[in-house]
Parts: C-alpha cells; sequence; structure tokens
C-alpha cells in the first residue's frame, strides 16, 4: 500500500492515539493504537457506538476470551466508521468539496494530486469525472496496532492458570489477527518467541502470489543486530517483516531503551548499507520454510520498508532523514499530542504540555517494568502517588493488573506499583540491616513507582467526558524531550504544514539538531549510569560501560564526518553541530578516563 503522507503518528500512551484513526485516516494519515487496555477500548467502543447510534452489545469478563473479542469489536468498529468517513469524503458532492481540499492541501509538497484536482475542477465542478477521480487516486490512511510483546500477563479463572493464548500479549494479538483491518502490527520491546511462534497460525500475515498481505508485521527496533536477529526468528515462522521501524533509544516518548550507546544517525546508516541484504538473507529463510509448510511463495521479491521515528522536529529534519536514508516514513509523536484534531489529551494536561521546558521532561524510573521511562513533572498520576506515600498507604490499588508481572511473592504476579506488592517489599526492607540513608534510598525505589498502565489511559476518558471512578482521575503522560519546543496547541493543519515546511509551530530559535538532542541525553545517561554503580562496580559493569562509551565514540566520529560534508537542508546547523560535536567528545573522553579509573580501583 502506497503511502499518502511521509510521515505517521506512533502509538502514544495507551490512550492518547486510541481513536486517531478515527481523526486522521481519512486524510491518508497512518496511525496507531494501543492494545494494552482491553477495558478502556470497551468503552470507547459503547461510547461511539451509542454517538453513531450503532448497536452495542457488551463484552463482559465473563464472557470466554473476552479480551481478545473486545479488541477485535473495538478494531471493527474503528475500520467501519473510517471506511464510513472515507466513502463520504470521496462520494463527491458540493458541500464536500471543502473536505477534499482539506486532504489535498495536507499532502506534501509536490504532490501531484493537487495539480490534477485544480484541473479537474478549474473549468467548473463535473461531479462524475470527479467522484472517479477521487475513487481511483484517494487512499485512506493505516489503522495500525501496537503490542508490547513484553506485557504478556499469564491469566487465569480463580486459581486455574490459563493456556498461553489467553496470556495478554497473545489474546490482543488475536484481537487483531481476527479482526476486518487490512493493516499492521506494530511489536515493540524485543522478542518475545512464545508470541512470535504463536503468531504463525493466522492466515493473514501469509503473502499471496503477488506478495500482498492482509495483514502485515512492523518490528520496532533500536538497533540492526536486533532488527536480524527478530527478523530471521519471524522468516523461520514463515513470517515476514514487512517494515522496520527504528527509534531513537532515548530520544523518543515512553518507555526509553538506551541499547549499548548505538545514536540514531548511525543505525539509519547501517540499515541503509544492509537494507537489500537484509531483504535477501531474511526472504530465503522465509522462502524455505513457506516451502516446507506447503504455502504459496511469492513470486517477486517481497517490499521491506525502513522508517524511523524519536525526536524529529523540523522540515529540514524530516527531509534530511528521508533524502539521506531513503526513509519510507519518519514517525512524528509528541508534538502531536498538541493537536486535537488528531490525539485525546484532556485540556489540563494540555495545558501543562504547552508549558513544558527542558528540567519539566526528565527519564525516570516509574514504569512498573522496570525500564527508563519519559515522564512530565508534576502530572497528576504522580502527585496522587505522592499523596498515597504521604498518607502512609503507598502503592496502587491496581485496578487493570496489566503489569502484574513481578513473580516475587506470588505465583499469580503482581505489579511493582500496587500497593501489595509495595507492602510486601517494604516489609523485607525493614528486616534488613541497613542505614537510614540506605534505606530511604531503596524505600524510594520501591515507591517511585506509579500505575501508568491506567494513568495512560485516563487521559482519553477525561477528554470524552466519561466516568472516572473505578481509575480515579491521575493521568500520566510520556512526551519525548521534543515538547520542550512546542508551545501552543495546533490544528491538524498546522502540524503538516510544519512537516512539510509550509509553515513553522516552533516559536523559540534554541532548539538543537535532534542528532545533537540524542548525543546530549545519552551522555547524561552514561554519566548518571556510572554514578549509580560505582560503590557496586564489577568486570560485567565494566564491559557494559566501555562498549556504550565506545559506541558513542563512533557514533561522534561519524557525526562529525555528516556534518562536514552536510547537504543544505542542515547547512544552517552545521557549524554550532560541529561544535557541539567536540564539546561532546571532550566531555566523552573524560566519562572514558572515569571508567578507566573505576576499573584500576576494583
Amino acid at each position: 500500500m502506497k503511502h499518502k503522507h511521509s510521515f505517521h503518528i506512533p502509538v502514544m500512551g495507551i490512550g492518547f492515539t486510541i481513536d486517531t484513526p478515527l481523526k486522521v485516516a481519512q486524510y491518508g494519515i497512518d496511525s496507531v493504537i494501543s492494545l494494552v487496555d482491553d477495558i478502556l477500548l470497551e468503552r470507547l467502543r459503547k461510547m461511539y457506538c451509542e454517538k453513531f447510534e450503532m448497536p452495542y452489545t457488551e463484552i463482559t469478563n465473563k464472557v470466554n476470551d473476552f479480551r481478545s473479542k473486545r479488541i477485535t469489536s473495538y478494531l471493527n468498529l474503528m475500520n467501519d466508521l473510517v471506511d464510513e468517513k472515507f466513502e463520504s469524503l470521496k462520494s463527491i458532492s458540493q458541500d464536500k468539496v471543502e473536505d477534499i481540499k482539506a486532504y489535498l492541501n495536507m499532502l506534501p509538497n509536490g504532490e501531484k494530486l493537487k495539480e490534477e484536482f485544480f484541473k479537474l475542477t478549474e473549468k467548473g465542478f463535473h461531479t462524475s469525472e470527479i467522484k472517479n477521480w477521487s475513487f481511483k487516486n484517494l487512499k485512506k490512511g493505516s489503522i495500525d496496532v501496537n503490542i508490547m510483546t513484553k506485557v504478556d500477563k499469564d491469566n487465569y479463572i480463580k486459581s486455574e492458570k490459563l493456556p498461553t493464548e489467553y496470556n495478554d500479549a497473545h489474546a490482543a494479538l488475536r484481537g487483531f489477527a481476527t479482526s476486518n483491518l487490512n493493516a499492521s502490527v506494530i511489536l515493540s520491546a524485543g522478542l518475545n518467541p512464545r508470541l512470535f511462534s504463536y503468531m504463525a497460525q493466522f492466515d493473514d500475515f501469509y503473502p499471496d502470489l503477488n506478495g500482498v498481505f492482509k495483514k502485515r508485521i512492523i518490528l520496532k527496533v533500536s538497533d540492526y543486530r536486533s532488527a536480524l536477529i527478530q527478523g530471521k526468528f519471524l522468516a523461520k515462522k514463515g513470517l515476514w517483516v514487512s517494515e522496520y521501524r527504528i527509534e531513537s533509544g532515548l530520544n523518543c516518548g515512553g518507555h526509553a531503551f538506551a541499547t549499548e550507546g548505538y545514536l540514531l544517525g548511525p543505525v539509519l546508516a547501517e540499515f541503509k548499507e544492509n537494507r537489500e541484504a537484509l531483504r535477501s538473507t531474511i526472504q530465503e529463510l522465509l522462502n524455505k520454510e513457506l516451502e516446507n509448510t506447503g504455502r504459496v511463495i511469492p513470486k517477486e521479491h517481497l517490499k521491506l520498508e525502513i522508517s524511523a521515528q524519536g525526536g524529529v522536529g523540523t522540515h529540514e529534519e524530516h527531509e534530511f532523514l528521508i533524502d539521506e536514508y531513503a526513509l519510507d516514513s519518519v514517525g512524528w509523536g509528541s508534538p502531536f499530542l498538541l493537536v486535537p484534531e488528531a490525539t485525546t489529551v484532556d485540556n489540563d494536561t494540555l495545558k501543562k504540555l504547552t508549558k513544558a521546558k527542558e528540567e519539566d521532561l526528565y527519564l525516570s524510573n516509574i514504569s512498573p517494568l522496570g525500564v527508563p521511562f519519559n515522564n512530565l513533572k508534576s502530572n497528576t498520576k504522580d502527585t496522587e502517588k505522592e499523596g498515597f506515600i504521604a498518607k502512609g498507604r503507598p502503592g496502587s490499588s491496581c485496578p487493570k493488573k496489566f503489569v502484574a508481572l513481578n513473580k516475587e511473592f506470588t505465583e499469580k504476579g503482581a505489579c511493582t506499583a500496587s500497593r501489595k506488592y509495595q507492602n510486601l517489599k517494604i516489609n523485607e526492607l525493614k528486616s534488613k540491616d541497613l542505614t537510614n540513608e540506605e534505606y530511604q534510598a531503596q524505600l524510594n525505589d520501591i515507591t517511585e513507582k506509579s500505575c501508568t498502565c491506567v494513568g495512560l489511559g485516563t487521559s482519553a476518558l477525561l477528554a470524552h467526558g466519561l466516568d472516572t471512578k473505578v481509575e480515579g482521575s491521575g493521568v500520566s503522560i510520556c512526551p519525548g524531550p521534543n515538547m520542550a519546543y512546542y508551545s501552543n496547541v495546533m490544528s491538524l493543519k498546522n502540524i503538516t504544514d510544519h512537516i512539510y515546511g509550509r509553515d513553522n509551530m516552533i516559536s523559540r530559535t534554541d532548539r538543537p539538531n535532534m542528532f545533537i538532542k540524542e548525543l546530549n541525553i545519552y551522555t547524561d545517561f552514561l554519566k548518571n549510569r556510572i554514578e549509580n554503580v560505582r560503590h557496586t562496580f564489577n568486570k560485567k559493569e565494566e564491559r557494559y560501560l566501555k562498549t556504550f562509551s565506545n559506541n558513542m565514540q563512533s557514533g561522534i566520529e561519524y557525526y562529525k564526518q555528516l556534518f562536514s560534508n552536510v547537504n543544505s537542508l542542515l547547512e544552517e546547523v552545521k557549524v554550532s553541530a560541529l561544535k557541539e560535536l567536540e564539546r561532546s567528545e571532550t566531555t566523552l573522553k573524560q566519562i572514558q578516563i572515569r571508567i578507566n579509573n573505576l576499573s584500576l580501583a576494583q
């Protein structure tokens, strides 16, 4: 499917893009729905069925396989509603001309459709001719979904553990696979062998003779090696990865995976250099498995797309990424949180985001998954959490249990942000012979965890005026560092014009280039890591830190060459970028000396 836009809207949180396709797909824009929270999806399905006067039958938790069925029903509803809006757009009438113009005006510069439409309409409005043209040329955006592969909790009926296919990620995958969508599933957070093997059960993931898929697989990765390993694993199951979606390890929203110091630019260069080798190597494995299982083998090379996301913020950066690395699409995430026509954010949170500066956006340890998590200071979910701590009742009541994955104290698993887990952990802490300083530090580590699986969905309930009695009104929000440079609520036209260079939505003049920003974030991460492990430094940590810093050094060398030979797209930032790289290199050398000193002191 050819993309009409050179950008896509990635998944954000649990609820912020939960109904984004209904807002933007009719304009040809691809977006992604999170499948974490089937309870939230069911509540929104009820709301939209009532709004559009469609029949609704509740899928309660007494229904067999309710999680999967809720997800299928919600995705089918989104598909039907998007199709209805899009067909209405194409079924030209005089009152729909402005909608067609809005569609065309959002397209990238140089798009031939704009010129064609102008020629069709300059001598008058011929309905049948324009209708034929619309059906032939206009394409809707894809309704894609995201599954965090490791959020795959076991499920039970009373004390009876259900089979693996009823695990959360498995059920979510089944919900997508059995839906009516012709779309992609984005698999994030790494390899889950059981889940990847389970995908092979669904026919929609296999190509036809012409290499066309009903359901496509996208892997979100941070480095080439991970992409190759996962791509090969899936190919040996007969499954093809249609797109590798490369995300900056740290200059992104939501969970941040720092890898081993791999910077985005060199990673993109490696994909560009090895793109055909990646495609041919994996298709060879795929074809063997398709032959072994008696499935159709495509008669031509399968298409492989490469996209990137994380920290992009200007038209120049957008175009540079596409031109330099031959990308098929660039993801724009955090800025879209300020676009109510695209995302679902409650008004109070929207105001906080417009005021957020660099110091308000930080990499936190609040996620129950134990992965660094981009956070906004003074978000209402953290305020709620601190209130519980002040009352001597730390932890959440854990109403949804989607990340109840810790089996330290219970076979069924508990969330590390839950009151149950934190009480057990604090009691264990009290039994240790610790100094006041050690006790307080470890206590803070325990109580810092926040109920994000609820908090990241609550904004959607508030924005739609739905009841939050069970969830509470606290909102978690996870913008990337790029949010600091956007200060106004924007329309969909504003942001698309910004992306394509027809307007500028950044009022500040001090925004660093995205590569330089990421480099600075990685430097800070490395400094903090050294500070945190200096008392427990060992050979394993030494290897990690040296590998991390060496990869960063290689990244700096790559950027020095890149900016020295830069084309006109980044010419304006060339001088400042090269100065920043010199400073970063000096800082990194000091860090490497410190690592060596820690090694000698062992």
